[in-house]
């Protein structure tokens, strides 16, 4: 059974997925504490799981700055304990456009943020992370498929894959578990721009057949709260039907 009294760190908790599986891992009876760039955005959420009766603690971070980030997860264990869980959610699309077309400092603004900010959370994390405990990378098709005018973004869930692989090759014997997970067309957010920017077939989706981000949320709290050991080091994807009955049953 999970140890329901592990907090579990959330990065990029504000809205969308973050905030979704925040509320889907307060459900299952986990201190969640809430990590958002803006202090509004961590109060918000902070009051809408308060009202849900949940524990809820709001913080301020930037991802790409590692003292801050490890300043959360100082806070996270100085609230509740040793860290349960990690979920790293934060990150942004653009810039999109061509690569030959996009501008050199927000093509490396988003590799900081999704790739570098991953880093961040996973090296303040793992020597606070309770034995046992789990990390969900929130990953992408866009990880192992070139999209056109998606080259920064494919190349931060690239490597953030790797990061996957890593962590499992390196901890895995000391009970971490690390899953990159897939969590499909989500209506958020980033879709806007998506749509926005008229590039590639993604674009083009209507957004009804958007997935709700409750659909992902509810796969990321049953890898932090199962912490299957065979998954590990893996890309887990919501979509996938084995993994679907396995979630479900």
């Amino acid at each position: 059974m999970p140890d329901t009294s592990r907090p579990i760190l959330i990065l990029g908790a504000s809205r969308g997925i973050g905030l979704a599986a925040a509320e889907a891992l307060a459900a299952r009876g986990f201190p969640v504490a809430l990590g958002c760039r803006k202090p509004a955005d961590a109060q918000a959420a902070a009051a809408r799981l308060a009202e849900t009766g949940a524990q809820a603690l709001p913080l301020t971070v930037d991802v790409t700055d590692f003292a801050a980030v490890e300043a959360a997860v100082a806070a996270t264990c100085d609230w509740k304990g040793a860290l349960g869980g990690l979920v790293n959610n934060a990150g942004i699309i653009e810039p999109i456009g061509r690569l030959a077309e996009t501008d050199p400092a927000a093509w490396a603004h988003l590799i900081q943020v999704n790739l570098t900010g991953a880093y961040h959370g996973l090296r303040a994390a793992l020597p606070r992370l309770a034995r046992g405990g789990a990390v969900v990378n929130i990953s992408s098709g866009a990880a192992s498929a070139p999209m056109e005018g998606w080259s920064a973004y494919c190349a931060s869930k690239a490597g953030m894959a790797m990061l996957t692989r890593s962590v499992h090759h390196e901890y895995g014997a000391e009970g971490v578990r690390c899953y990159g997970f897939r969590p499909g067309v989500v209506d958020t957010g980033m879709q806007v721009s998506i749509r926005a920017s008229g590039i590639n077939p993604v674009s083009q989706l209507p957004r009804e057949s958007l997935a709700p981000p409750e659909v992902p949320a509810a796969g990321i709290a049953w890898l932090i709260a199962e912490a299957p050991e065979d998954l590990s080091g893996q890309e887990v994807d919501i979509r996938d039907e084995t993994f679907l009955a396995r979630m479900n049953a």
